[in-house]
C-alpha cells in the first residue's frame, strides 16, 4: 500500500465517522449520541474512532465545524456571497429551502438549532463553535442587504444588521416550530411570512 492510498484511507475513515456521527446526533442529540450506533453504521472500532476523534466532545466539534458549517455554506452562503444579486437570491433561497431540506430534514429540526438548544447552555466550547457558524450566517444575510442597497433594491432607511439578525431568527424559529409540531406544513407556512418580510425590505 503505497503512502498516497493510507492517505486517502485515512481521509475516508475520518469522513465516513463523521457523517456518521451527523446522522446520529441530528436524530438523537448530542448528550443522547451513541458511539455503539457510530460505529455499527460505519464498521469501524472503537479503536479507529478515537484515532481520529480523541473524545466524543471533539467529534461533536467537528460535526459543527465539517458538517454543518458547509451544509450552510453550500446551501445559503455561498450563493449570496457569488450572486450578482443577492436579495433576489435570497428570495430564492427561502422559497425553495423546504424542498431542499425535504419533510424528513423538517421535521428532525435544523442541527445547527438543535445544538445551540442543547449544548450552548452547557458547554463554552459547543457554544463558541456554534455561534461562529450563527454569527457567518448574520454576516452573510448582512452584506446581501447591504449590496442590495447599493444596488437601490432594498429601501436606504434599513437596518441591515437588525434585519439580517431577524431574519436569521425568523428561520430558525421556523424550524423550530415546524418540528415541534412535526409538520413541514408548518415550515413552509412559516418561509412564506419571512419571504415576505424580505419584501417588505425592498423599494
Amino acid at each position: 500500500m503505497t503512502a498516497q492510498t493510507k492517505i486517502k484511507q485515512h481521509d475516508l475513515t475520518r469522513e465516513k465517522l463523521l457523517s456518521s456521527a451527523f446522522c446520529e446526533i441530528h436524530r438523537q442529540g448530542f448528550q443522547g449520541a451513541s458511539i455503539a450506533n457510530i460505529l455499527e453504521s460505519t464498521g469501524f472500532t472503537k479503536g479507529a474512532l478515537y484515532h481520529h476523534f480523541p473524545t466524543k466532545h471533539a467529534l461533536g466539534l467537528s460535526v459543527i465545524d465539517e458538517i454543518i458549517a458547509p451544509q450552510l455554506d453550500e446551501l445559503v452562503f455561498k450563493p449570496l456571497r457569488t450572486s450578482e444579486h443577492p436579495v433576489a437570491t435570497l428570495l430564492e433561497i427561502i422559497a425553495g429551502v423546504d424542498k431542499l431540506l425535504g419533510d424528513e430534514g423538517i421535521i428532525l429540526g435544523c442541527p445547527l438549532n438543535n445544538l445551540m438548544q442543547e449544548m450552548s447552555p452547557l458547554d463554552e466550547q459547543f457554544r463558541h463553535h456554534l455561534s461562529a457558524v450563527l454569527e457567518t450566517w448574520q454576516q452573510t444575510i448582512r452584506a446581501a442587504l447591504e449590496h442590495g442597497q447599493t444596488q437601490h433594491v432594498i429601501k436606504p432607511e434599513i437596518n441591515c444588521q437588525a434585519a439580517a439578525l431577524f431574519i436569521v431568527s425568523a428561520w430558525e424559529g421556523c424550524l423550530s416550530t415546524a418540528k415541534n409540531k412535526q409538520s413541514p406544513s408548518s415550515f413552509a407556512m412559516c418561509m412564506t411570512q419571512l419571504h415576505g418580510y424580505v419584501q417588505s425590505l425592498m423599494k
